[in-house]
């Protein structure tokens, strides 16, 4: 495939934008070359600006369950921008999804909409702090909560290690609150409570991890975590900003049968606006301003535009709860497919899975954490990524990051696909 105008394009962007992108992991930089300019996309296909139809499984980093210009989403933000697109008051359709919201997740009586899915992880954070009145965090090594100081986070050994900074910026005071576990390890958990008595307000964590492939709760992972934040008066936060109405119309919550604290959202919820939120039962949700003491706003909180978008969508999810298990369905076919070529070609593979999520690493040995992440054959993943894309299939550029499947996907698609990577792993 040719991409001069992407080429093009993105020389001229670099000239005025950082890096030439406004979010690093589109700058191709973990897998070489140039990026890809969208022009479009409809249904399972994103569309470049040189005229190539890629099959997409990114799908936006997750909101894109139901396909990309899904006409009732679509529909609902063109009418309600007729009406204006902010007013920085309340608006009647807050109310309307975050009631459709409440009930279909379990364990929360009141949300709180924000701009996106680090607002609302860092929002989070600071309610918890205040409603514990402790100051410290345990976050897991991995996972990705937004940019906020507070995540930007890297630890060293030893239990009792303060997290360092890993971005510049980041101060010391921030990073000495933020304890850094091993995702899958309790008794790392275990550990970094009995050195820090008392003083941990909560434990935040992606109970399906999304941003190092996929990489799922080992069984009893996530019910262990839950009952050492009951041992110890610490707050249990599930960042669902990938998993929240993907994985099943209630979560990971529903999925393993775990309550959380305090629950995030993104992506999905605003049908793929700029949009996040958080929730909690009623005597946490209480805590903010203007009921409670911890301070949290923001002037497009609820914009009507994305309300439009996300009510559109969770009515859809909500009224059709057999799309959790196409997808489901059709990811389970797709990872038979891509086993069965990798085999046939000897290639040393581990592929993860959980409901329409699902990542291929390059190591033959199980995927349970950041660092067995990392083992991953890199160069291998490269030409993987570059044969797809040149087979006309868009995924990550990145070996850390998860696919998404989308329920408008036809099986036609998903054998493309396989014969696709068949094809591109006789040249591996």
């Amino acid at each position: 495939m040719l991409y001069q105008r992407s080429s093009q394009l993105f020389a001229d962007a670099e000239k005025v934008i950082p890096g030439g992108v406004n979010s690093p992991v589109r700058a191709f930089k973990g897998v070489g070359g140039t990026p890809i300019f969208a022009k479009s996309a409809k249904g399972a296909y994103l569309y470049d600006e040189d005229g190539n139809r890629l099959i997409d499984y990114i799908n936006s980093w997750g909101p894109m369950i139901l396909g990309h210009a899904f006409p009732p989403v679509v529909d609902a933000v063109i009418e309600k921008a007729k009406n204006g697109t902010s007013f920085g008051m309340p608006t009647e359709i807050e109310t309307k999804i975050a009631q459709l919201a409440i009930s279909m997740v379990p364990n929360i009586d009141k949300i709180r909409f924000v701009n996106s899915g680090t607002e609302a992880c860092m929002s989070a954070i600071r309610l918890a702090r205040g409603y514990t009145k402790r100051d410290k965090i345990i976050k897991f090594a991995g996972c990705y909560h937004g940019h906020s100081d507070s995540f930007l986070i890297q630890a060293g050994s030893g239990a009792s290690t303060f997290g360092t900074p890993n971005s510049p910026g980041v101060t010391q005071g921030t990073a000495k609150d933020t304890l850094l576990a091993n995702y899958n390890d309790l008794e790392n958990v275990k550990a970094l409570f009995e050195a820090n008595k008392n003083e941990i307000a909560a434990i935040i964590i992606e109970p399906v991890a999304g941003n190092m492939g996929c990489v799922p709760p080992s069984d009893g992972f996530l019910q262990s975590l839950r009952q050492l934040c009951d041992e110890h008066n610490t707050l249990f936060i599930f960042d669902e900003v990938m998993t929240g109405f993907r994985l099943a119309k209630g979560g990971a919550q529903e999925l393993y049968n775990v309550k959380a604290d305090i629950v995030c959202f993104g992506k999905v919820i605003g049908g793929g606006l700029p949009v996040g939120a958080f929730a909690a039962r009623n005597e946490i949700m209480n805590y903010l301003a203007p009921l409670g003491p911890v301070y949290q706003a923001g002037t497009l909180s609820g914009n009507p535009l994305a309300m439009a978008a996300g009510l559109a969508m969770l009515e859809t999810l909500n009224n059709n709860p057999e799309i959790f298990n196409h997808l489901e369905e059709k990811t389970l076919y797709l990872h038979k497919g891509i086993q069965k070529v990798l085999t046939n070609n000897n290639i040393l593979f581990t592929i993860n899975r959980v409901g329409s999520m699902i990542s291929v690493h390059f190591d033959a040995n199980p995927v349970v954490d950041f660092q067995t992440a990392k083992n991953g054959d890199n160069e291998i993943f490269k030409k993987f990524f570059h044969g797809l894309l040149n087979e006309g299939i868009y995924i990550a550029p990145s070996a850390y990051e998860t696919w998404f499947i989308c329920d408008v996907l036809t099986y036609e698609d998903l054998d493309f696909t396989i014969n696709a990577i068949n094809k591109v792993a006789k040249t591996l």
